[in-house]
């Protein structure tokens, strides 16, 4: 595959910073806000902001069910925080008219690590990644509570309310999702690892 074309869903969040942050991993990058655009790219990247906002954004645009059929088809796609609520089958905490894109098979807690006053920077071991832990920023975060036997968990946290440790970090075949924001950190492994997948989809 030549040198991928990824489009970041520019309807709300940091869709800049993931614009740098890909081109920064060897991809093309560039603002989807129609369907006509998300026709024209390889993969896409969907990034935090409000989920509930985004869905509702995204069904205003005509672009939620071409992204469910392109998730269906095969389409790589990121999600960050609330990027990962919208790739999520079931989410817990969620308004009841809000609408997902789905295709990872997990329950997904919206603002599970609280609100935005409780925001939090923490290292991060990444399955996949050499070298050092990832630096993971949470800023409302949701987290994972549950996943299917066909998902892989690439990374989670400490509970801070006991024993068990938070999943923050999932791969589906060509579906990955972080509850973190890696773009905002200056580190582009996460999206080198993306684009990795990307390149592994086309051939």
């Amino acid at each position: 595959m030549s040198t991928p074309t990824i489009g970041v869903l520019a309807l709300q969040g940091d869709v800049r910073e993931h614009l740098v942050a890909l081109a920064a991993a060897d991809a093309l990058a560039r603002p989807v806000r129609r369907p006509e655009e998300l026709a024209e790219v390889d993969a896409l990247v969907m990034p935090g902001g409000e989920s509930t906002t985004i869905s509702k954004l995204a069904v205003l645009f005509g672009l939620m069910d071409p992204l469910r059929e392109r998730v269906a088809a095969g389409m790589p796609v990121y999600g960050t925080c609330a990027g990962m609520i919208l790739l999520a089958d079931k989410i817990l905490d969620g308004r009841d008219d809000q609408e997902t894109v789905g295709g990872i098979d997990m329950t997904v807690r919206r603002n599970a690590f609280g609100r935005q006053n409780e925001s939090f920077e923490t290292a991060i071991p990444f399955a996949g990644l050499a070298g050092d832990p990832v630096t993971g920023v949470f800023i409302r975060a949701p987290w994972v509570e549950a996943v299917g036997a066909g998902v892989e968990v690439l990374a989670e946290v400490p509970a801070a309310d006991g024993p068990d440790a938070r999943i923050v970090a999932v791969r589906q075949g060509n579906l990955l999702a972080t509850s973190f924001h890696p773009e905002l950190t200056g580190d582009h492994r996460v999206h080198e690892y993306f684009v990795r997948m990307v390149e592994a989809a086309g051939r």
